[in-house]
């Protein structure tokens, strides 16, 4: 068992040594959906700012393709595989991203179920910057020329039966009924993390289910 605090320490100190030699860290972030990937981000850069080391957030989320061109692809109901993204578009933020300048990317608005651009501007001088996804490290392309770009890359593994619950979960807290929670979850959300998992590429620190 790795309890989120001590996952959150481990992170921690290796970013505060990495610093010690380099002006900005690429910290990536992957797992499957429903890994807690969203949660690890959030708490490191609390953790890092409140140590007065300047932290941002950059979601992968942003680079989801609009329900129009998915419905144009046939690809609306497979919405978070890795073909439903703007995977070079996201390749070109992260290495422009390796340098120390000012940076815009967009996020994705789930209450409208879309994309919105410039919304979120990396300073210049933002040490660290905590990037979370569900294909970072992954080992299909254009996705695997992400690995060698983190400084930083860390893999949260959760046993799939665990990741099935949390993500007909999600459903559920939507106001879907058990059976159309499950079928939303099976159809995509349970493939596309089976997908991350027979699909991973090594990464620097793999944790464990803070829960396990």
């Amino acid at each position: 068992m790795q309890d989120i605090t001590d996952q959150i320490n481990l992170l921690a100190e290796r970013v505060h040594k990495m610093r010690e030699t380099q002006e900005r860290i690429l910290v990536g972030i992957a797992g499957a959906p429903g890994s807690g990937k969203s949660t690890l981000a959030s708490e490191l850069a609390r953790r890092l700012n409140l140590q007065r080391c300047p932290a941002m957030i950059v979601p992968m989320d942003g680079f989801h393709l609009d329900n129009a061109v998915l419905d144009a692809r046939g690809l609306r109901t497979r919405k978070g595989a890795p073909e439903t993204f703007d995977a070079d578009g996201f390749l070109h933020l992260i290495r422009r991203l390796t340098e120390a300048i000012e940076v815009v990317a967009p996020v994705f608005d789930r209450s409208r179920d879309l994309s919105v651009a410039g919304a979120v501007v990396v300073p210049a001088n933002c040490a660290v910057i905590i990037v979370e996804g569900n294909y970072l490290m992954f080992d299909e392309m254009p996705w695997a020329n992400l690995a060698g770009l983190w400084d930083l890359s860390v893999r949260l593994e959760v046993p799939m039966p665990k990741l099935r619950a949390r993500l007909i979960q999600r459903w559920l807290s939507l106001n879907h009924s058990r059976t159309a929670a499950t079928r939303r979850a099976e159809g995509n959300d349970i493939p596309n993390a089976e997908r991350v998992m027979l699909r991973a590429l090594p990464c620097d620190i793999t944790l464990t289910d803070a829960d396990d």
